[in-house]
């Protein structure tokens, strides 16, 4: 990460400055927050910069072959096969651990992360910055030549189309409930849509009304596990041909995910294997991880997998996992305390429906301390937690 901004940072650091930020940021949203705010921006170097934006298009290139998507959509089960699938998602997150040997990845999704929560929180980390001299300039985490306003279009492009804000939601179980209510707050302040639980909607043919304002597109958010674990009844199944938009279509949460991995090949993807096609399990285990290809936030993830965790794994399952060739993080970003954080940058593709490909837009960071980057994982560290990778715009 770059040193010159580091060390003025560091320099510079105290908890008033963070506690200020973080306050900031709060007031803003008008809520709080059920993650932790890490205590500092990530300064890229332009060297790095430039092999994460070549690796991060690399991949979503190769995502996008018609022959693969073919493949990948095996990944989609009956239950939940929704008609209407289009041909390349609206959201695409690409993430990368750093390591010594540039950026890996480790995971990707068909599905929205924190798209309008980043923008508020480069904003909070911008101003902050503006006290601390040789860091008061104007910091950009956006990419493909978009500023701020050009990002805000995209965006809005992208969630609600051509419709209405009062005819779009953010559709989530229990809102105010998930952990991401910071960015159910943000999109309501940038874009005036409406995060909504999909059982305050009502069915009407092939129609979905909320009161008596129809719903023509579905900023989608909700995650399958979630849905699935709580056995939660929702008035519409997945497989009606319904009158609405999707904002990313359902089925791409299935197809480009882990599930993907085994088809890349790329400098920065380490290989992947499913179980399924796994002719034997490899003699030493410590360099994979074992992993489920449906989950969030680290859920399930084996981190020092042995024969008989691979082996537990029903036959009728092993389609659902991978063995993947495992990364070690560089501890990349020097803290004020001079301890070492990994870093772990998603590299974050919007596509309007009008656009032919998805646009690399803007970032989102996790810094980590402990054993993997979910938040269970780091709980009893500072210097953790979530953040955003910061270019000087000039």
């Amino acid at each position: 990460m770059d040193s010159h901004f580091r060390a003025i940072f560091n320099e510079h650091f105290s908890d008033a400055l963070y506690e200020s930020y973080k306050r900031d940021l709060a007031q803003r949203l008008n809520c709080k927050f059920e993650f932790r705010l890490a205590e500092s921006p990530v300064f890229l170097p332009d060297d790095f910069k430039a092999t994460l934006v070549d690796s991060a298009r690399a991949i979503v290139d190769q995502l996008s072959d018609p022959a693969n998507i073919a493949r990948m959509k095996e990944a989609i089960p009956e239950r939940w096969d929704t008609p209407g699938m289009d041909a390349l998602p609206n959201f695409t997150q690409v993430d990368f651990a750093v390591t010594t040997d540039g950026p890996k990845l480790i995971e990707l999704q068909g599905f929205p992360s924190l798209t309008s929560m980043q923008t508020i929180q480069r904003d909070a980390w911008n101003d902050a910055l503006q006290s601390i001299p040789g860091l008061d300039r104007e910091w950009s985490c956006w990419y493909s030549g978009l500023d701020r306003d050009g990002f805000i279009e995209l965006s809005r492009r992208t969630i609600a189309g051509d419709h209405d804000p009062r005819e779009v939601v953010l559709l989530d179980i229990d809102p105010p409930h998930q952990k991401t209510y910071p960015d159910f707050a943000a999109t309501k302040l940038l874009f005036d849509v409406d995060a909504v639980d999909p059982r305050e909607l009502t069915k009407r043919g092939r129609e979905l009304w909320r009161g008596n304002t129809r719903v023509r597109r579905i900023y989608n958010r909700i995650v399958f596990d979630e849905l699935i674990a709580k056995k939660i009844e929702i008035p519409f199944d997945y497989r009606d041909d319904l009158d609405v938009e999707w904002a990313p279509h359902p089925n791409w949460y299935w197809v480009w995910s882990k599930y993907s991995l085994p088809f890349l090949d790329h400098a920065s993807v380490p290989r992947a294997t499913f179980l399924s096609d796994l002719d034997r399990i490899p003699d030493d285990l410590s360099r994979y991880v074992l992993k489920p290809l449906f989950s969030f936030a680290g859920g399930g993830v084996n981190v020092d997998p042995t024969a008989a965790d691979v082996n537990a794994i029903p036959e009728r399952d092993r389609h659902a996992w991978c063995l993947q060739e495992k990364i070690e993080y560089a501890p990349a970003l020097r803290a004020a305390d001079g301890g070492g954080v990994k870093v772990e940058i998603r590299m974050m593709f919007l596509r309007p429906d009008d656009e032919p490909k998805p646009i690399l837009a803007q970032n989102l960071v996790r810094l980590s301390r402990g054993k993997m980057l979910g938040v269970d994982f780091n709980k009893d560290f500072t210097w953790v937690g979530s953040s955003v990778a910061f270019s000087p715009t000039s």
